[in-house]
């Protein structure tokens, strides 16, 4: 078992690392701003899911793979980047117009979470993190090093799922706000669109 000072380290750090927007960030707040915060949520838990199976991988060892092969590396990179792309150009290009009256969202948070699940999954570098990260808390004399990294991989899950609610949560309210006003409804799209892009594109530009 993780003995209790290397759990309060690790969880400092991990709450300096989720609280800090990056790409799950944007992509959970761009979902909550434009769907509403039931949709980010949604988002939120579907990265939350896609961080168990790195978990998962980081314990059975195929992160280590991905970190020693450079084609399987450079494939993941770029079928997430592909994937971020085509659902920012379908929000730029898509024209069904937005109901204000009845709060339908533009996607459903099942969908939403699937979505989220994917783009995690394919993201090598969340992989690479993974396995870089969670064996530094890890000590032989206490004992299961899967337990170990079962225990950090869930910890680090829970304290992102938190992080991204409370970045929904604050943009689906303000989302609520802007989409009364038509200027932004007809910018909305292409806002979202281009943050999706823009975080495509900065994966596929990652080295490893």
């Amino acid at each position: 078992m993780i003995d209790h000072a290397t759990l309060v380290t690790y969880i400092l750090i991990v709450l300096g690392f989720v609280f800090i927007p990056g790409p799950a960030t944007l992509l959970t707040m761009a979902r909550a701003a434009s769907s509403g915060t039931k949709v980010g949520i949604a988002t939120g838990a579907g990265i939350a899911a896609g961080d168990v199976i790195h978990t998962s991988m980081a314990i059975v060892g195929l992160s280590a793979i991905i970190a020693t092969s450079s084609l399987l590396f450079s494939t993941v990179k770029y079928a997430g980047a592909g994937f971020l792309i085509y659902l920012g150009i379908r929000a730029m290009l898509d024209k069904a117009p937005i109901r204000l009256d009845d709060g339908t969202p533009t996607i459903s948070a099942g969908r939403a979470f699937r979505q989220a699940v994917l783009t995690e999954v394919l993201n090598p570098k969340t992989a690479l993190f993974f396995l870089a990260f969670l064996p530094q808390f890890v000590r032989p004399e206490n004992g299961s090093i899967a337990l170990q990294l079962a225990i950090l991989g869930i910890v680090f899950v829970l304290l992102g799922l938190l992080s991204t609610v409370v970045f929904a949560v604050g943009a689906g309210r303000l989302g609520n706000f802007l989409r009364r006003h038509p200027a932004v409804v007809k910018w909305q799209g292409k806002v979202v669109g281009t943050i999706y892009c823009a975080v495509g594109v900065r994966l596929a530009l990652q080295e490893r």
